[in-house]
């Protein structure tokens, strides 16, 4: 059954702003004002205790703390999480929609020195290389779907992720990422400064609809396939990223060992599959 009924549109109010520019045509310098993509911190707590900061922008907060700590697998279900919600104390008021505040249920550990080399890794760009391909699959086994998708399948989703996209229409300045069904329905698009944020967010949001794991579904992402995001993929159980740009070396290595199919450079009707191919129908 199509989807697109469950896609909810980013609130462009709160991640928009405006700020004064000078337009240069030729000789002429015309002062105005432009609308930019906003970008604020936000902290990430765990009982109390903090576990990352990351820039991103505003909206879905909720979405972005659990597609993370689903990806990092310091939950392994939406019960796990007894309570999350934005601070309701902070030194600075005006700072307390800045830091989200996650409560685990009782009897829930977090293994603190694995998570935050986890994120260090993460956030060098895949530091470790092969032996950090190894601690994913040792938590996300190989994906066995047998899910099949025409080539014809893919020629239009980045005209319907932009479709989705009302802050990158308005600003330019913003990755997206969007969850296609087997038919072929969008069924949630999410927009971010970050790419991995925006991932996290599309995660977060099928978690709490109970939707992973996301057999028989397409990840689009705009920009390139990092290796992060194809870790987040196979945590996520997607048997398909795409993207309208190149993957990363690593991003492969771990499609290949993890049965993970990568689309890249995904431009019309032109595209490059990577890894599983057998997912993939030329027609």
């Amino acid at each position: 059954m199509t989807q697109d009924a469950f896609v909810a549109a980013d609130d462009v109010s709160e991640s928009v702003a405006t700020v004064p520019v000078t337009r240069i045509s030729g000789r002429e310098a015309v002062r105005a004002r432009d609308s930019v993509a906003r970008e604020e911190p936000l902290e990430i707590e765990i009982d109390g205790s903090s576990l990352a900061v990351v820039m991103r922008t505003p909206g879905h907060d909720e979405e972005l703390a659990l597609g993370l700590l689903w990806s990092e697998r310091v939950i392994a279900a939406l019960a796990d999480v007894a309570s999350i919600r934005h601070s309701a104390v902070a030194p600075d008021p005006e700072s307390a929609q800045n830091v989200i505040q996650v409560r685990l249920q009782g009897g829930v550990s977090v293994d603190w020195q694995r998570l935050k080399r986890n994120l260090y890794a993460s956030a060098s760009c895949g530091v470790c290389g092969k032996a950090t391909i190894e601690g994913v699959l040792c938590d996300a086994p190989p994906i066995e779907d047998r899910s099949r998708f025409p080539a014809s399948f893919f020629h239009r989703l980045p005209e319907r992720l932009r479709e989705a996209q009302p802050t990158f229409a308005e600003t330019g300045g913003l990755h997206g990422a969007a969850l296609f069904a087997g038919d072929g329905g969008l069924v949630v698009a999410r927009e971010d400064i970050g790419r991995h944020n925006a991932v996290d967010k599309v995660i977060g949001w099928a978690l709490e609809r109970g939707l992973v794991p996301l057999a028989g579904h397409v990840l689009l992402v705009s920009g390139r396939i990092s290796y992060e995001i194809a870790a987040k993929a196979l945590t996520a159980r997607v048997p398909v990223v795409a993207a309208v740009s190149a993957p990363s070396s690593l991003a492969v290595d771990l499609a290949e060992r993890s049965g993970l199919t990568l689309v890249g450079f995904l431009r019309g009707e032109r595209f490059n599959v990577y890894a599983e191919r057998s997912r993939v129908i030329s027609e």
